[in-house]
């Protein structure tokens, strides 16, 4: 038996005891109470965060530019 056989066969016990042992089932109940506690918070998900930061960065980039624009009309109202 070579090496990958034996790490594959052994996975595959570890697997089958696992899901014949109680730890499934605490692993579930953990996940559902995780589940449940999330719910109950404010929080967003990765892709709302991510639009929120590229319509940040773009309205920054917007700003930026309005303030350069400021700038050179401050600039040509002290000139006259």
């Amino acid at each position: 038996m070579d090496m990958n056989a034996f790490f594959n066969d052994l996975q595959q016990k570890v697997s089958q005891v696992i899901e014949n042992s109680p730890a499934k089932d605490i692993e579930k109940n953990v996940k559902a109470m995780m589940t449940q506690g999330f719910a109950k918070l404010d929080l967003v998900t990765r892709e709302e965060f991510d639009i929120q930061a590229q319509m940040l960065a773009k309205a920054r980039a917007k700003l930026d530019l309005m303030e350069s624009r400021l700038a050179e009309l401050e600039a040509k109202l002290a000139e006259k």
